[in-house]
């Protein structure tokens, strides 16, 4: 949060901001501002929106997240769940029904395949037909619910084999969509670069120059 609003915002006996549809929306507007270079020089392709597991079905609902939606269009909003609750049963049916009808964008994930609250099920769904998105987060089930940093949960080496399920998976997504954005979030030390390069290159694509190892940027 920008300094000036920080130190004008009203505080909680912890200390914590206290967020008012105001303060929100001037955030927002903020936001939206930096992004403006971005978006003269079309490398914004959408925004992308990570909710935490706290944001349940139980006690929230996704009709929240229509302000947002509508203060940033016309750019495009990219929603990932990170409680299963929204992906479940009929709920499932209901919660990309209202991302079809808001017109955002419907993130799916490669996660380990466990059946745990913030570990999302392996399903692919077209919300928007200029764009679908898939993020993958690699398959360390122990890391992913129990690991203190980003690394411990995140960390894993795709193989060749689950590197192809993930292309088959996308492949899926282009029949219905315009445009599929793939994004690697196994993000310890080169693990997603690696992913990146190699995923490019099975689907014959330039895989570009061979990622840095980030100790060898700090010594150089």
């Amino acid at each position: 949060m920008p300094a000036d609003l920080h130190d004008e915002a009203e505080t909680n006996e912890r200390g914590r901001v206290r967020l008012t549809p105001d303060l929100e929306a001037e955030v927002l507007d903020r936001t939206i501002a930096a992004l403006t270079p971005l978006e003269e020089a079309d490398k914004l392709s959408s925004l992308l929106l990570q909710l935490t597991p706290s944001f349940s079905p139980g006690r929230h609902s996704l009709d929240e997240l229509s302000p947002l939606i509508e203060r940033v269009a016309p750019r495009r909003v990219a929603i990932e769940l990170r409680h299963r609750g929204w992906m479940e049963g009929e709920r499932a049916e209901e919660t990309l029904r209202f991302l079809s009808e808001a017109g955002a964008v419907y993130v799916a994930v490669d996660a380990p395949l466990e059946e745990h609250v913030p570990i999302m099920p392996p399903i692919d769904a077209v919300t928007r037909d200029d764009l679908a998105y898939l993020r993958a987060h690699g398959r360390n089930a122990h890391g992913y619910l129990t690991g203190k940093t980003v690394a411990e949960r995140f960390g894993w080496r795709y193989t060749d084999d689950e590197l192809e399920e993930v292309a088959r998976r996308t492949g899926a997504l282009a029949e219905d969509a315009d445009e599929v954005r793939m994004m690697f979030n196994n993000n310890r030390s080169d693990d997603a670069p690696t992913a990146a390069q190699r995923f490019r290159r099975l689907l014959g694509q330039d895989p570009g120059p061979p990622p840095i190892d980030p100790q060898q940027r700090l010594i150089e």
